[in-house]
């Protein structure tokens, strides 16, 4: 089964993504790939296989990422960010780790948890990660509780 996998690295990281993403080349060849900006330029001319891009980090693209995951388009995280560095866009970076939290979206934050999703037997499977119910409850649209 293909996943759609968003591969994001801020400027610091992006040298290990590359790394990883030459070293997983060919399972990642298997499935659809989304990178921000820059990011996606550089693993498409280092990887020879097709990024869908977006904007750039700090410009929207982590926004553009997150909407997509909430579309459920995405369904897979690869964000190798920066924890040492302070980033001018850390609200974007801290929306699309919320909103793939929400939306149960398998994320890797570092080569470690990236080299464990990306060997797991359940990436090739037909696994699909469950999306929470966000429906109004009764007591979210104004109806009394129990009616």
């Amino acid at each position: 089964m293909s996943r759609h996998i968003a591969l994001v690295a801020h400027d610091n990281m992006k040298v290990e993504l590359l790394r990883w993403a030459e070293f997983n080349r060919d399972t990642l060849a298997e499935h659809v790939l989304y990178a921000t900006g820059t990011t996606g330029t550089m693993l498409e001319f280092e990887l020879g296989l097709p990024v869908h891009r977006f904007l750039s980090g700090p410009v929207g693209g982590d926004q553009q990422i997150g909407a997509k995951i909430a579309e459920g388009q995405i369904t897979m995280l690869i964000f190798f960010w920066d924890p040492l560095e302070p980033q001018p866009h850390d609200p974007d970076v801290k929306a699309l780790l919320r909103i793939g939290t929400v939306w149960n979206v398998p994320m890797a934050c570092n080569v470690a948890s990236a080299d464990l999703m990306i060997s797991s037997p359940l990436l090739g499977s037909d696994y699909e990660n469950r999306r929470p119910d966000l429906t109004p409850r009764a007591w979210e649209d104004g109806r009394p509780a129990g009616g």
